[in-house]
């Protein structure tokens, strides 16, 4: 092997909150689901990064992290302007919040972290969005989303099924979902445009429901919950569902001659062919194994060899306009909107309280 394939990169936190480490213990009896799964937790299951910094505004939660992953006071920062000066690090993660978002992530890109990690959604604005493609291209940073679905290995196997043409070609996919549209539904629009080899979207149509005191004019002021159609360039319709279907995400291949379904957010898969007498087929096996690990392998691979990320900054910009594009037809009584967006001034710009972090015994609060 060359020298560079067997580096290990020096990866640093901005923003210590739940996904960096502690919905650790949230998800670990969660059906399907396989650890490590946050940013922290993954890092230090990457045989090829070393956790070595952390940055966030508050003390309380650098303490915590640095306890529970042994990253010295002198490699804590309040500031993630002057960790990256200082540290140099290799790979970051940015999970804040999605209004705070852009400016790490381009500060990051133009002061020499090659390979950055960004929770979703990727911005509060498709403004803010550009500016984001803008300095991760033109400094060659390697770059993901955190809409870990494009990484698991179930979705893997259903593209190969699909690619390899036994159930005819792709026709319909359906996702049922629980959540607001930027912190849940972001995860879900990735994932139907990787199903479908991230093809263009030609138009969307959607509502939102109880969604009255959600946007202000221009302003998103509350997370909305939303659903509707997505139209692809290529025939293929997919249809966003706020079913109620259980508090999991289910999701449904539809092709010429049979269907794959993923249930209870990969508690099990299934595979129906229609010519079946039963109809019933074993869905192909694969190797489960953590997606935010992948995720993070996919930048080290990109860190390695120069190749394209799965989910580069690109692909992150065009499920990040379809959750504005949902928006923007809601906004015109549910009447279609064409992409690519054209003068989309939308932008959240939600008020949060940050919470106390907890004592000892407490439960940690859902905030980043």
């Amino acid at each position: 092997l060359k020298e560079s394939t067997m580096k290990t990169y020096r990866a640093a936190l901005i923003g210590c909150g739940i996904m960096a480490g502690p919905i650790e213990d949230e998800v670990r009896n969660i059906p399907g689901m396989v650890l490590p799964y946050s940013h922290a937790h993954s890092f230090q299951g990457c045989d090829r990064t070393e956790l070595v910094a952390l940055a966030s505004r508050q003390v309380a939660s650098l303490d915590w992290f640095g306890e529970n992953f042994h990253i010295e006071k002198r490699h804590q920062y309040t500031d993630y302007r002057e960790m990256i000066l200082k540290e140099k690090p290799d790979i970051v993660t940015v999970g804040t919040q999605p209004e705070e978002r852009a400016e790490r992530v381009i500060f990051a890109a133009e002061h020499g972290v090659k390979a950055i990690y960004a929770e979703k959604a990727m911005s509060a604005s498709m403004q803010e969005a550009d500016a984001m493609v803008k300095a991760v291209e033109q400094n060659g940073v390697a770059f993901n989303l955190g809409t870990q679905r494009r990484w698991d290995p179930g979705f893997d196997k259903m593209k190969e099924v699909i690619a390899s043409g036994e159930l005819g070609s792709l026709k319909t996919l359906i996702t049922h979902y629980n959540g607001t549209l930027a912190n849940t539904g972001s995860h879900y629009f990735d994932l139907l445009m990787h199903l479908n080899n991230d093809n263009p979207v030609s138009w969307v149509q959607a509502h939102l429901p109880d969604s009255e005191d959600a946007i202000e004019g221009n302003i998103i002021v509350k997370d909305p919950p939303g659903h509707g159609i997505i139209q692809f360039s290529n025939g293929v319709t997919a249809y966003v569902i706020l079913s109620g279907k259980g508090n999991a995400s289910e999701h449904e291949i539809i092709c010429e001659r049979g269907t794959m379904t993923q249930v209870s957010n990969g508690a099990s898969w299934e595979l129906r062919v229609f010519d079946n007498e039963d109809g019933s087929h074993q869905f192909p096996y694969f190797e489960p194994a953590s997606s935010t690990v992948k995720l993070i392998e996919d930048l080290v691979q990109s860190l390695d060899n120069g190749t394209t990320t799965r989910g580069n900054v690109r692909v992150a910009r065009a499920s990040t306009e379809l959750l504005f594009a949902f928006i923007e037809s809601h906004r015109n009584n549910g009447a279609r909107v064409k992409l690519p967006l054209k003068d989309c001034n939308l932008k959240f710009q939600i008020q949060r309280t940050p919470k106390p972090f907890p004592r000892d015994g407490e439960i940690w609060p859902m905030a980043r």
